[in-house]
């Protein structure tokens, strides 16, 4: 069997680091050809280049480069074999060019909207794009959908592989709607009151997931599920009445599909992202022992409750952006990356994370700088980003 040549953008983030041991689990399934990181972990990087030995290696920060040949001159040095020095890319464009290298399957798991040009670039190349990159699919959901080819993009979201494999049990016409669970995140149980005195190191301790830290707030503001929402619908073509969040603490049950017959499909397995980053390297194809799966020989309590839009009102505010659609769903994510910096600084409170999202794109929508989605281009994204960036700024001035 051939193995399939794998491409890894943000290799020493979370689902980076996370793919490449799946792919260190069955070797005779993949080939890694190249990886790219951002370069804050040069070491890390260094060690994955003389451990799958990829041809082409990309580091964002420019400054990183000659670190990271030496890094990798002296780790290589102690290994067995023929070691092929690879060719090093280095810049903000160093992603996109790793992304455009001749592979069977991409996965983007770089955080941020930065992701939409290698995105754009792994599609353009033919290869099947396994996305973690979320945002790139908001930020440029019509660019993107017009750039993919059926079946050129697997879900690697926990959620919307769960999604994916649900919607196997039936026919597009059957599906009612679809159930994207959410944990909560660490405030699930507080009140909308006790939200304004949440601390830096209250919103990192996520209950269930490891994850980067821009992720973990989006996650504990909801942001990060009403981004899943946009993205469902990009994804699934489904329109946003039809698709609902629910809270589920236990996150056992990663999302559900709802048929017009009125059964439900869920999918279900202890809560690890090899299960659905194996996957998107290998849709629709599963791989043998990715995961323990769920023992059910002990007892256990499952439970689910409605979203709270009092005290989370990001998933309401994400819908209204995706329902507009063109460049808000970009704004959206933009203002809600530099307000997190912002919190993450210390310069502002929890709540007024949303605050400033949500007076952000409710400028955006009445100004001369939102495009609709029909006449949008790939330069009208970029400046929309900018726009929202500099009036967050703005709006963030007011409150310190």
């Amino acid at each position: 069997m051939t193995r399939r040549r794998v491409v890894i953008l943000g290799s020493t983030g979370s689902i980076g680091t996370q793919a490449l041991d799946v792919i260190s689990a069955h070797p005779s399934e993949f080939e890694v050809v190249a990886l790219s990181a951002g370069g804050s972990d040069i070491q890390a990087l260094a060690a994955q280049v003389v451990a799958h030995r990829p041809a082409m290696v990309g580091v964002a920060r420019e400054t990183a480069m000659r670190e990271l040949q030496a890094a990798v001159t002296v780790l290589a040095s102690g290994t067995t074999g023929d070691f092929v020095t690879p060719r090093y890319l280095a810049g903000p464009d160093a992603a996109t060019h790793i992304a455009a290298h001749a592979a069977d399957v991409v996965l983007n798991g770089i955080t941020g909207s930065v992701g939409l040009p290698p995105t754009l670039a792994a599609l353009d190349a033919g290869s099947v794009l396994a996305l973690a990159n979320k945002e790139s699919l908001i930020a440029g959901g019509p660019l993107v959908r017009a750039a993919a080819a059926p079946g050129q993009i697997a879900p690697v979201d926990s959620e919307h592989s769960a999604l994916a494999q649900c919607l196997l049990a039936g026919q597009p016409s059957e599906v009612r709607r679809l159930v994207l669970t959410a944990s909560g995140g660490p405030f699930r149980n507080s009140s909308h009151e006790d939200l304004v005195d949440v601390t830096v190191a209250q919103a990192l301790a996520h209950p269930t997931w490891n994850m980067g830290p821009v992720v973990t707030i989006n996650s504990a503001t909801m942001v990060n599920k009403g981004l899943e929402v946009i993205e469902a619908h990009l994804l699934f073509d489904m329109a946003f009445d039809d698709i609902d969040v629910v809270i589920h603490p236990q996150s056992v049950v990663h999302s559900m599909v709802e048929f017009v017959d009125g059964s439900s499909m869920a999918q279900v397995s202890p809560p690890d992202m090899r299960l659905p980053i194996a996957l998107g390297l290998t849709w629709p194809r599963r791989l043998p022992q990715v995961a323990p799966a769920c023992d059910w020989t002990k007892a256990a309590t499952w439970e689910f409750a409605p979203l709270d839009n009092r005290r989370f009102p990001a998933v309401a505010l994400a819908k209204r952006a995706g329902q507009a659609g063109g460049t808000a769903p970009a704004v959206f994510n933009a203002a809600n990356e530099e307000a997190v910096a912002a919190f993450l600084s210390g310069n502002i409170g929890f709540t007024e994370i949303v605050d400033t999202v949500t007076a952000v794109v409710n400028e955006h929508l009445g100004d001369d700088s939102f495009v609709q989605g029909t006449g949008m281009a790939l330069a009208d994204v970029f400046s929309a980003q900018d726009w929202a960036r500099d009036t967050a700024q703005r709006v963030l001035a007011r409150s310190v």
